[in-house]
């Protein structure tokens, strides 16, 4: 029986319920993550199926994002911009951004106003105006540029930036941290602006990868007892010939 027990793999038995207990912790993670990303997806689809509703109080929520809302730009239609290099249904092109000065806001908000496909040289006009432009947008927070972003060029961008989109418009005072995405057209009768907020960008792969760690915790198992199966057979005595 000593011999037996010092042929146990003691070491070999830690190790793998170590590993097993990981890869068990990291499917349950990753349903736990599925289960979060499923509400979050579920969240933002009754959001943005509200109603249009005034900026000031959908901003003082604590669900704003994906929310409509309508705001009154003054001269928005003749406002200045900056580009946004981006893709809009598989075509290259920019977003034009502009400043809103809606009176119920406390700050400006940076309207994307649409997209423009590349090949388009014309642009909106610019002048100075303040007639009210009523505009239904979406609200979205806005991601901080990654660290692979390219710089910008004058006044085109390559990551959304909304300080360094305000300088460039030379906008004083605070600055809404939110983009206001145009669902309709601060210009109608320039059919080259294509108002659209983006698709979410959630994606809920996490059930593949739940299933890929359990998978890998039951191959650990049947590993070990294969393991032990091929000792035990190795570690019997041969029979003696007659």
């Amino acid at each position: 029986m000593a011999d037996a027990g010092r042929r146990f793999p003691w070491a070999l038995t830690a190790a793998a319920a170590v590993l097993f207990a990981v890869l068990v912790g990291l499917g349950v993670w990753q349903v736990q993550r599925m289960q979060w990303k499923a509400r979050l997806i579920a969240d933002a689809a009754a959001a943005a199926a509200l109603p249009p509703a005034p900026a000031t109080g959908v901003l003082a929520s604590q669900r704003a994002e994906f929310r409509k809302v309508v705001l009154v730009c003054p001269g928005l239609d003749t406002a200045p911009w900056v580009e946004l290099q981006s893709i809009h249904d598989g075509q290259a092109g920019v977003r034009l951004i502009s400043a809103c000065r809606d009176p119920a806001l406390g700050e400006t908000a940076l309207v994307d106003r649409g997209f423009v496909a590349d090949g388009i040289s014309a642009r909106p006009p610019v002048a100075a105006s303040d007639r009210p432009v009523r505009i239904t947008a979406e609200v979205r927070a806005t991601p901080a540029p990654g660290p692979m972003a390219a710089a910008a060029e004058e006044r085109r961008f390559y990551a959304r930036d909304n300080a360094a989109m305000a300088a460039a418009l030379g906008i004083e005072g605070p600055v809404s941290p939110w983009t206001f995405f145009a669902l309709d057209s601060s210009n109608p009768d320039w059919a080259a602006l294509q108002p659209s907020a983006p698709p979410a960008a959630f994606s809920n792969n996490h059930l593949g990868y739940a299933i890929t760690w359990f998978g890998l915790a039951l191959a650990l198992v049947g590993f070990y007892i294969a393991l032990l199966r091929r000792r035990r057979a190795t570690s019997r005595p041969a029979r003696a010939e007659p």
